[in-house]
């Protein structure tokens, strides 16, 4: 039986159970009607992608507004995990992390799309479940040989699913339809998105179908037999509070029918507007909130306001009141009704910038437009002292393969910290490149090496980051030599090193580990002395396979 028991919203005071009616906006839906297919699932992306983007570190402030259900003591909340079976209390973040559902390295992990911080698919879990899900595809288990706490399973998948991963996550039964209606909102809402090619078991790289055909037919089976429960409704309606757009596969469980099932080709109807003349703000709507998180005194943070809506007129009127107002700043005071009448809708932005510590809150007003009454939008943010952070001890990179390895730190014991950074540099073909990872724990899996890599790791607190730890220098299992089109490598030299190499080799360049290049030597001899200082250092040319490693001790 699946759970029912509605979302509990929890304020930094005390925690107090409260159900929330799905009430889908009039009119929210209306550019969807009439379309089918292909059509369809590209409307539906138009039409949920424009929301307010979250601040990731506010992250766990947000759902205690969406995924919490209320457990013993009526002051606590228990989190509401859909992976692990550790009871785990409100307020408190320990022990969780911030998941992915919908794995971030399918599109490479890049914190510069919404994807990021998408609360649509973003959901508190249990770390050691979260570890152990890891970035594999959905699917059934057939052997459960690499992790089952009774809720997730992960291991070898039946036949016909996987694409080829070697293992599948397999949720319980009582959530496998929230996970099959979150995939669908996400290859819907980031069609546009281009895969991984490492990671792409359950996906294509075109805006329809997007998702691989077994895939489809795991999430429709998944969705049919676990239809939408409240725990869902509920979720969508809070969601839709915090960033102004809703999951349409829990509005209307059939549109998956419509584009991916047995409804494909009909044409895809919403309820009629009761009334459609009427002028109708969709959105923002009664009882939103911007949360701005935590914020470092000094610094400041923007959030975007989404406006939308039909048969619209005049102007709308925005204003700040309330206890803290002189905190928070409008970029538009004022927004022509026709703006938020177009099909692109209209974005505003709101700025905290707080000038004393403590906890801030105050309101913003939306009025006119054609509508009745106003539109009331709580803001809040927390002010904090600017953090001083311990730098970091990076250690030994471990299960290291071909193509990847687990970069490890040791954890902060003494700061707070939100989450840490892990910068990789890649040496390639003469060529280094870097490239940043947010990770929740004290290490992080690394896929899709191709040759030597090096990485150092920070803690960020508030947006302030520790300084760099050391360097830790990987190199992939069977690269342990230079393989060069022609003989080409090092001997030892007091100072510095003395190149052997069978023929002149053009274009040399030297890294250090951070991936600074610091020196480019256009030719070298057989026998030619460089001096260096004292380090480790990356040695890379053209026309060599993989660059090599030399260690300069005196």
């Amino acid at each position: 039986m699946k759970k029912s028991i509605s979302v509990l919203c929890v304020t930094a005071a005390a925690a107090a159970a409260m159900t929330i009616t799905a009430a889908i906006p009039a009119g929210y839906y209306r550019s969807l009607d009439g379309k089918s297919g292909a059509a369809l699932k590209t409307a539906a992306c138009e039409l949920v992608y424009n929301h307010t983007q979250l601040n990731y570190q506010a992250l766990s402030s947000h759902f205690l507004k969406t995924d919490v259900y209320p457990v013993g003591d009526p002051k606590y909340g228990q989190w509401w995990d859909m992976y692990g079976n550790i009871p785990l209390y409100t307020p408190s973040f320990s022990g969780l992390n911030r998941e992915h559902s919908f794995p971030k390295s399918w599109w490479g992990g890049g914190t510069n799309t919404p994807a990021y911080t998408d609360i649509n698919h973003l959901y508190p879990s249990e770390a050691k479940a979260n570890q152990a899900k890891s970035n594999w595809p959905l699917g059934e288990v057939y052997s459960p040989n690499q992790y089952d706490n009774g809720v997730s399973k992960v291991g070898t998948a039946v036949t016909g699913q996987g694409g080829g991963a070697r293992y599948v996550f397999e949720p319980a039964d009582e959530y496998k339809g929230d996970f099959a209606r979150t995939y669908f909102y996400m290859v819907t809402c980031y069609q546009n998105l281009t895969w991984a090619s490492s990671y792409s078991w359950m996906l294509q790289q075109n805006t329809y179908p997007t998702l691989a055909r077994w895939a489809v037919e795991l999430l429709l089976k998944w969705h049919r037999e676990d239809p939408v429960s409240q725990k869902e409704l509920d979720r969508n309606e809070a969601v839709y509070l915090l960033q102004s757009n809703r999951n349409p596969f829990i509005d209307y469980p059939n549109l998956a029918e419509y584009i991916w099932g047995n409804r494909v080709g009909e044409a895809f109807s919403t309820a009629v507007d009761p009334n459609p003349g009427e002028p109708n703000l969709i959105t923002p709507t009664q009882g939103m909130s911007l949360d701005f998180g935590e914020v470092a005194v000094g610094s400041e943070t923007t959030a975007r306001l989404f406006f939308s809506g039909q048969n619209l007129t005049g102007s709308f009127e925005l204003t700040i009141s309330r206890n803290d107002k002189t905190m928070f700043a409008l970029s538009d005071a004022t927004i022509k009704a026709e703006y938020v009448n177009s099909p692109e809708g209209y974005w505003t932005t709101i700025t905290y910038r707080p000038t004393a510590v403590g906890e801030h809150k105050s309101m913003l007003f939306v009025q006119d437009g054609g509508i009745s009454g106003s539109r009331r939008i709580e803001l809040r943010g927390e002010c904090k002292p600017v953090p001083t952070l311990s730098t970091l001890t990076a250690t030994e990179a471990t299960d290291v393969t071909g193509d990847s390895y687990v970069a490890n730190w040791l954890p902060s014991t003494d700061d707070v910290v939100d989450y840490y950074v892990v910068t990789r540099t890649h040496y390639l073909n003469g060529q280094s490149s870097v490239e940043e990872l947010v990770a929740e724990e004290n290490s992080l899996e690394i896929n899709g090496v191709e040759g030597p890599e090096s990485y150092y790791v920070q803690s960020v607190r508030l947006g302030y980051r520790s300084a760099p730890s050391n360097v830790i220098y990987v190199e992939p299992a069977g690269v342990t030599q230079l393989y060069a089109e022609l003989p080409f490598g090092t001997a030892y030299e007091p100072g510095g090193v003395r190149f052997v190499c069978g023929a002149n080799i053009y274009n040399v360049s030297i890294y250090d580990m951070t991936g600074r290049e610091v020196m480019l030597l256009p030719e070298v001899t057989d026998g030619m002395s460089i001096q260096l200082p004292r380090g480790c250092y990356i040695i890379s040319a053209p026309g060599q396979r993989a660059p090599f490693r030399v260690i300069v001790s005196d």
